[in-house]
């Protein structure tokens, strides 16, 4: 794979490198936000290593605006920050994945593996998902509910696209965070609940009927009210 690490602690930066090519990966290092973001979006990596506490760009932000040019290029974020507010902050400004420092370098490979998989399976039909009057393109990424554009972050439409595929089916919060994080927060973490709050309020808060639905203790349900 062709990695773009972003990373400003030497220390760091150099140990990711070393041991990413002794595992025959082509590595491009920046230790800074600007460069980072330039490097990115010229394009052309199989993925994006970056660092949330970032001179010159945050981390963040250097995923957000990643993300508005490049929705494919899976980037695997990496920090000190572990609280889950800081997790969301990440995961909402477009990462796919989000490892917190210290870590061990074989779950560092691991996390890898899976994004790469991620990437190289055969994308899911593109078929027109519907459920009462909203509608979700997987193509466009265009959400409609009752005629009216639902603007969503890439994670909000992937956890969308995930219930609408499984509508009418009970999904765990383990499900969907095999299927739409593909990735293991702590058991106390409230992820889940919030991204369903945020769907809630983007689709469901004033139309008629409602769509999501909460089992206590089973899961989500998409359905008709």
């Amino acid at each position: 794979m062709k990695i773009l690490l972003v990373e400003d602690e030497p220390k760091v930066a150099s140990f990711l490198h070393q041991g990413l090519t002794e595992q025959q990966h082509t590595v491009d290092l920046a230790l800074e936000g600007l460069l980072g973001l330039r490097l990115a979006l010229a394009g052309g990596y199989d993925l994006i290593i970056l660092d949330t506490l970032l001179p010159g760009l945050s981390g963040l932000e250097v995923c957000r605006q990643v993300r508005a040019h490049d929705a494919g290029t899976p980037i695997l974020m990496l920090t000190a920050l572990g609280e889950t507010d800081d997790k969301i902050r990440g995961l909402d400004a477009g990462a796919d994945d989000y490892l917190v420092k210290p870590f061990a370098f074989q779950e560092l490979l691991a996390r890898i593996r899976a994004l790469a998989r991620r990437r190289h399976e055969a994308p899911a039909a593109q078929a027109l998902l519907r459920l009462a009057d909203l509608t979700l393109d997987p193509a466009s990424k265009v959400v409609q509910r009752a005629g009216q554009p639902i603007q969503l972050t890439a994670r909000e439409f992937a956890l969308l696209e995930y219930l609408l595929r499984q509508q009418g089916r009970v999904v765990s919060r383990v499900d969907i965070l095999e299927h739409v994080w593909e990735t293991n927060f702590d058991t106390g973490s409230n992820v889940i609940d919030v991204y369903i709050n945020f769907l809630r309020k983007k689709i469901d808060k004033d139309f008629t009927p409602k769509l999501i639905h909460t089992l206590v203790g089973m899961g989500y349900v998409m359905k008709e009210e």
